[in-house]
This record gives C-alpha cells, structure tokens and sequence, in this order.
C-alpha cells in the first residue's frame, strides 16, 4: 500500500519548500504544486494522504479547488491554510468539509497535530469505503 503523503499546494514557492521541509524533518512524505491546476492534473485519489491548501492563489482558488474535490467525489482530508483569514472564511472552509484550517504564518506545531489526524481520517475513510464496496460473500466474521 502506498505511504500517506501531504500535498501542498500554495503558488509561493518559499511557504512549499517550508512546508516540504518541516515534513521531511518529521518523516511524512510530502509533494508540492505551485497551483490547483498542477495538482489536479497529478493527483491520484488512489494515493492515501491529506491536503495542505492555500486560498489565495491565482488561477483556481482553493476553495474552487475544495469545490472541485467535492463535485469528482474526492474526499482527501484538507488543511486550508491562508495570510488573510477571517470568521466568514473559516465558516466557508468548513461548510466546504475542511479538516482544518490556519493562518499564516503557519504555527508548525499545530500543523504538525492536524496532519496525522487528518491521514488518520483519510486511512479511516478508506476503510469505510472499501467496506462499502465488497459484497456480502466476501465478508468473513
């Protein structure tokens, strides 16, 4: 089975590498997009893991992007991450399905405690869905 990995997606470059550090110096695997559109043309929502996302960017934003998730029934666990947050963008993130969200500067601490609770969220739906999908014959007790 394929290890959990953390895909940041933010269009600045020095908050993606600052991320990929930090993840690497815990051992979590991560990948890195400049943009929605990158990752949606290279992610497989077959590959377990979570989402590290920023709102501001241009292009698709992220909450296009969390739309876009919804709408091909992708439910990969979302960090949202933005520097000009407010209570009316946090509710949006979080009608969305948000696992969680912070502000920039990104407190490392607090990310490091929601990334292993939403892979751990991502493993748990997967179990659930697989679940769903096996036919009766296949369940053993």
């Amino acid at each position: 089975m394929n290890e959990p990995t953390v895909f940041i997606v933010d269009d600045d470059a020095s908050i993606r590498d600052s991320l990929r550090w930090l993840l690497d110096s815990v051992q979590v695997n991560s990948e890195g997009f400049a943009s929605a559109f990158e990752f949606l043309e290279a992610y497989d929502p077959l590959r377990p893991g979570c989402l590290v996302l920023d709102i501001r960017m241009p292009g698709m934003s992220g909450f296009e992007l969390q739309a876009e998730l919804e709408k091909r029934k992708i439910t990969i666990p979302i960090i949202i991450m933005t520097g000009h947050g407010d209570i009316p963008m946090c509710v949006r993130a979080f009608d969305g399905g948000a696992f969680a969200f912070v502000e920039k500067p990104v407190n490392q601490q607090a990310l490091l405690g929601y990334i292993p609770k939403a892979i751990a969220r991502d493993a748990e739906d997967r179990r659930r869905d697989a679940m769903v999908w096996r036919s009766p014959r296949d369940v053993r007790s």
